[in-house]
C-alpha cells in the first residue's frame, strides 16, 4: 500500500489531466442535482418540468450522462494521483474523437451552438495533455 504522500501531482500533464477531471466530477455533480442547469449549461432551451410530456426522457438522460461525468471525474483524478501515464495517453485520441462527434451534432442542427463549448472543451484538453506528455517525453 502506497504512503499517502506518494498520492500527488507529479507534472504538467497530471495538472491538465486533474483539472479536466476535477471539472467533470462538479459538472457531474451540478446535473445529479438540478439537470436544469447541465441543459442550459451547453444552450439547451429549458422547460420546466410539468410541461414535459410523460414520453420526455431528457432529464432521465442528463442525469445519467451527469453520473458518468461525476465517475469519469474520479477516474481521472485516480490516474493522475497514482501517475498512470497510459491512462493520459489514451484519453487523448479519445478526446479529440469526442470532439469531433459533439461538432459533427452541433453542425447537422442536432445541437445548439452553445455545444461547442463542450466540444472545444474536449479538444483544448486534448491537446494540452497531449502536448504536455510529448514535451515530458521529450525532456526525459
Amino acid at each position: 500500500m502506497k504512503n499517502f504522500s506518494e498520492y500527488r501531482i507529479r507534472d504538467l500533464s497530471g495538472w491538465t489531466m486533474f483539472i479536466f477531471g476535477a471539472l467533470a466530477f462538479l459538472l457531474g455533480i451540478v446535473g445529479l442535482i438540478r439537470p436544469e442547469w447541465t441543459l442550459a449549461l451547453v444552450g439547451f432551451d429549458v422547460i420546466e418540468r410539468a410541461q414535459r410530456v410523460g414520453a420526455d426522457y431528457t432529464l432521465v438522460f442528463v442525469t445519467a450522462s451527469s453520473m458518468a461525468s461525476f465517475n469519469m471525474g474520479i477516474y481521472y483524478m485516480l490516474a493522475v494521483l497514482n501517475n498512470f501515464k497510459a491512462f493520459y495517453l489514451w484519453t487523448v485520441p479519445f478526446r479529440v474523437v469526442t470532439f469531433t462527434v459533439f461538432l459533427l451534432a452541433v453542425f447537422s442542427g442536432l445541437a445548439p451552438m452553445g455545444f461547442i463549448g463542450v466540444a472545444a472543451w474536449e479538444l483544448v484538453g486534448a491537446v494540452l495533455t497531449g502536448l504536455a506528455l510529448y514535451f515530458e517525453r521529450r525532456k526525459s
